[in-house]
């Protein structure tokens, strides 16, 4: 039987993988590129996947699941890692990852709306409370990081950033039935199998594969991007399907949208940024959000 709130602490604890993987996939893609970081952290953390079920498990544990499960994790992966993630990388290029995540923000909304529709499943209204605060309060710290006076943004980044959010609920939604009695790391390793397998058609339709050597070649920003892939691709997605195997889908992208509060400490002692009383304020907003998703 699994702890009280285990989908709950899951997803708190994707969200403090995910902010510790932003760290270092922010310096990664500066220099190699949003396409070559993509395929190059999928592959970093398929090795640990696999690794881990081989070690756990033994080989057999990789073809343990049904054919119909095997297919949604394999969509999930396409969707959310293949075109959410490409999406989102793309709209921080277009205009700027401030502005992006405050977009992103959006993704529990999204799940919950999907999911009662969908799945049937949601939260009681305790918890669409806490959501809409825990939302309420990324979206307030987020958007304070903006520049000031920015008002205006390339449609081409809103649309982006929203195909970001879209694909990162409908990755979530997906693996949701596939989950009940799936090892959370298998389900992990065949969404990053899949995202893996999009990657490859993509650089190749692209014609990047050049510059992904060239990326091979810069050892400092592959072993940064290997701590990226540990915290990302590894713990973050096996914790986000551990959080969809205990709660609602709604309730883990909620929990997991906490990641821009908590990159708030990171971004004052690692790059000297300000914080201010209002991120302060969002911040506290939303950890009391996530506070009475627990209640």
């Amino acid at each position: 039987m699994p702890l009280p709130h285990a989908g709950e602490i899951a997803a708190l604890a994707t969200a403090f993988f995910w902010a510790a993987s932003a760290v270092s996939f922010e310096y990664a893609g500066r220099r190699i590129g949003s396409l070559s970081l993509n395929l190059l952290r999928l592959v970093q953390g398929f090795v640990l996947l696999a690794a881990v079920v081989l070690v756990a498990s033994g080989p057999a544990a990789f073809t343990s699941i049904s054919g119909e499960k095997a297919l949604l994790l394999s969509i999930s992966g396409l969707v959310g890692l293949v075109f959410g993630d490409y999406c989102l990388f793309r709209a921080m290029v277009v205009m700027g990852a401030r502005t992006a995540l405050l977009v992103m923000s959006l993704v529990p909304l999204l799940t919950v709306g999907a999911g009662w529709v969908v799945l049937h499943e949601g939260p009681d209204r305790l918890g669409v409370v806490g959501m809409l605060l825990t939302v309420l309060g990324v979206a307030w710290v987020v958007l304070e990081r903006n520049p000031q006076g920015e008002a205006r943004y390339p449609l081409s980044g809103i649309l982006l950033a929203l195909g970001g959010a879209v694909g990162q609920a409908a990755g979530l939604l997906l693996s949701r039935p596939a989950m009940e009695g799936t090892d959370p790391f298998v389900a992990a390793t065949w969404r990053v199998v899949s995202g893996l397998a999009g990657y490859i058609v993509l650089l190749t339709l692209t014609g990047w594969w050049p510059r992904f050597r060239t990326a091979l070649r810069d050892g400092r920003t592959v072993r940064i991007s290997g701590i990226g892939a540990f915290f990302g691709p590894f713990l973050g997605i096996t914790g986000s399907m551990a959080a969809v195997r205990y709660t609602d889908a709604g309730t883990a992208a909620t929990i997991m949208a906490l990641v821009p509060v908590i990159l708030i400490p990171s971004a004052a002692l690692l790059f000297h940024e300000r914080v201010t009383l209002r991120a302060v304020a969002g911040a506290i907003l939303a950890v009391g959000g996530v506070t009475l998703l627990f209640l």
